[in-house]
């Protein structure tokens, strides 16, 4: 199943002194496979857009999802947003955001599963304190669809 996830209003984009820390702390916000965050785009950036793949199975007349970028036990599955500050060292996380997979309506990822379009999630990435979006995301939040 092919799964997108478009954001925008990222954290680094508007003004202020939370804003400011984020761009000199060189924080990125990337989509966790297993263990590792990848496809990082920095915080101030006018979008980011993530795209993969995940597998989808009928188990017991239920739609279960499931490879690296999914994480959490069948029934709570969800993909993982992670922010963290790129250093010399590498990646250190700070924050997660995670996206539901109960939250996507049955008949859009049962259209994604049968091959009839992209499962898309769109969501703003900054919180109402202005600060990265972390926590559970839940619509109205996010807003899926299938394209």
């Amino acid at each position: 199943m092919r799964i997108r996830i478009d954001g925008n209003d990222l954290p680094g984009q508007r003004p202020g002194a939370e804003a400011d820390a984020l761009r000199l702390g060189n924080v990125h916000v990337g989509v966790q496979r297993k263990d590792e965050v990848v496809d990082q785009v920095p915080a101030d950036a006018a979008s980011a857009t993530w795209s993969f793949e995940v597998s989808s199975r009928e188990i017991d007349g239920t739609l279960d999802v499931g490879g690296p970028w999914v994480h959490g036990r069948p029934g709570a599955r969800f993909l993982y947003l992670s922010w963290g500050a790129v250093t010399q060292d590498g990646f250190a996380m700070f924050r997660r955001a995670k996206l539901m997979f109960t939250d996507v309506p049955t008949e859009q990822l049962r259209a994604a599963h049968e091959g009839n379009g992209t499962l898309v999630g769109r969501l703003g990435l900054t919180d109402a304190a202005g600060e990265p979006i972390c926590a559970r995301v839940h619509p109205p939040a996010i807003v899926w669809a299938v394209e």
